[in-house]
C-alpha cells in the first residue's frame, strides 16, 4: 500500500481509477447487461436502423478487449506487491522504493528460494521413495493407510516449500470415499493444495520425465486413474473407468478439474460434461488465491512448467482460502450439462469469481463455428421480430 502511494504521488499524469478499483481488470468500461436484457428491450418497438449500434458496441468491445483472453493473463493488482507486477508501467519513483525492492530480491532469490528448493527436493524424494515401498504391501486396510500417510506428509512438505498460507472452510463438507471432488482450476498445484488437507485419486495423462517417474510410482500405491495420451481422446473408455472408480466405495474420492486448463484466479469457465455423467456424489470445492502474495496463476503459453515454479518459489508465499462445499447429485430430468453448469455456478458464488460460459479450450483453439452462429441467431432474431421483416 506504500509502494501505491509512492507511485500515485510520483507520477505526473496519476490514473486513480486504474489504482484504486480492485475489479478493474481491463481497460474498458463494459455494460454488462446481459444480451437477453438488451434484446427485449429493443423489441418494445419496431425494427429501426440504431438498433444495430448495440451490436456494433459488443463487437467493439470485443476487438479492443474480448472477455474471454484476459482471463488467460495474470490478474491486476490492487497495489504493487514488490515483484514484478504492477497496474502501471513502474519506473523509478524513489531510492527508498529500490531500495526496498533490492532487500526483497536478495531475501526471496537468495534465503528463500534455496531453502525452498531443498523442502521440494525432500518432498518429491519422498513421495517417490515411500509410495514405491507402500506399492510393494499387499492390497488391504494396512496399505491404505500408509498410502495416505505417505501422500499427506509429502504434499505437506511440498505445501511448505511454497511458504503456503491455506485456509480451509466447512471441514465437515470435504469429499468422502467413492464420490468426486470437482474444483475451478488455477494452477497445476491446486491438487497439492488440497492433498494437503485430505487424499484423492488423481486423473491424468501419461507424462514422461519427472512426471511420470512420481505417476508411476504413486499408482502402486494408491488408485490414481492414469490415461494413455490414445486413451484419454476415447471419452467412453475414460467415463468407463471413472464410473468403476467411484462405484467402489473403499476407494478415495476422485479429483477432476472440469475447466481443462488454468484460469487466471477471476473466473470460472465452461464445465466439460464428462465428469458429470459418470454418476454418484459430486462435492464441490471453490479455491481463490490471494494474488498480493504471490501470482499462482500458471500462463502455460508463455510460461513452461520450470519458468513457472521458479516464478512461485521466488514470492513472498502462497495464500488462499478453500471452501469445501455441500454434496450435490444429478437432480431428475436434468442432463449433464444443466447439472455441471448448476455446480460451476455454485462454485462461483462461493469463491467471489465471475462465471462465464465459454470453453477453456480458447485459450489454445480458435473459437467454434456454433459459438458464432449461436450470436448470428440471436441478431436476427431481432430484425425479424413481430413480422417487422418478412
Amino acid at each position: 500500500q506504500w509502494a501505491t502511494i509512492r507511485i500515485q504521488k510520483g507520477v505526473k499524469k496519476p490514473q486513480p481509477q486504474m489504482l484504486k478499483t480492485p475489479t478493474a481488470n481491463g481497460i474498458i468500461e463494459r455494460d454488462e447487461t446481459p444480451m437477453e436484457k438488451e434484446i427485449a428491450r429493443l423489441h418494445r418497438v419496431d425494427f429501426e436502423f440504431s438498433d444495430i449500434f448495440y451490436f456494433c458496441r459488443k463487437g467493439f468491445e470485443a476487438i479492443v478487449e474480448d472477455e474471454v483472453t484476459q482471463r488467460f493473463s495474470s490478474e491486476e493488482l490492487v497495489s504493487w506487491n514488490l515483484l514484478t507486477r504492477t497496474n502501471v508501467n513502474f519506473h523509478y519513483i524513489s531510492l527508498r522504493l529500490t531500495v526496498v525492492w533490492v532487500i526483497g530480491v536478495i531475501v526471496r532469490y537468495c534465503f528463500l528460494l534455496p531453502l525452498r528448493f531443498t523442502l521440494a527436493a525432500i518432498g518429491i524424494t519422498s513421495m517417490i521413495v515411500g509410495t514405491t515401498m507402500v506399492g510393494q504391501l499387499p492390497n488391504g486396510s494396512v496399505k491404505n493407510y500408509l498410502s495416505e500417510v505417505v501422500h499427506l506428509t509429502c504434499s505437506r512438505i511440498l505445501v511448505r516449500a511454497l511458504s503456503g498460507t491455506i485456509h480451509y472452510h466447512n471441514k465437515e463438507n470435504k469429499p468422502q470415499k467413492g464420490g468426486i471432488c470437482v474444483a475451478n482450476h488455477t494452477s497445476p498445484i491446486d491438487a497439492i493444495i488440497l492433498t494437503n488437507d485430505g487424499c484423492y485419486a488423481m486423473v491424468g495423462q501419461v507424462h514422461g520425465g519427472l512426471m511420470g517417474v512420481i505417476q508411476r510410482a504413486t499408482v502402486k500405491a494408491c488408485p490414481h486413474v492414469w490415461f494413455e495420451r490414445s486413451e484419454i481422446k476415447d471419452r467412453h473408455l475414460v467415463t468407463k473407468r471413472l464410473r468403476e472408480h467411484v462405484m467402489d466405495k473403499n476407494k478415495l474420492p476422485i479429483l477432476i478439474f472440469p475447466e481443462g486448463t488454468c484460469i487466471n484466479n477471476t473466473s470460472v469457465m465452461m464445465f466439460k460434461k464428462g465428469s458429470f455423467e459418470i454418476g454418484g456424489t459430486i462435492y464441490p470445492v471453490a479455491i481463490k488465491y490471494d494474488p498480493q502474495f504471490g501470482d499462482a496463476f500458471w500462463n502455460s503459453s508463455k510460461y513452461n512448467i520450470v519458468s513457472y515454479l521458479l516464478r512461485i518459489m521466488t514470492s513472498w508465499a502462497i495464500v488462499c482460502n478453500v471452501w469445501y462445499m455441500p454434496p450435490m447429485v444429478r437432480k431428475e430430468g436434468e442432463d449433464a450439462v444443466q447439472f455441471a453448469n448448476r455446480v460451476k455456478s455454485a462454485i462461483a458464488r462461493q469463491g467471489g469469481l465471475t462465471e462465464l460460459p465459454w470453453d477453456g479450450g480458447l485459450k489454445r483453439a480458435k473459437v467454434k463455428d456454433t459459438f458464432k452462429e449461436e450470436q448470428q441467431k440471436n441478431y436476427s432474431k431481432m430484425l425479424v421480430r413481430n413480422g417487422s421483416i418478412g
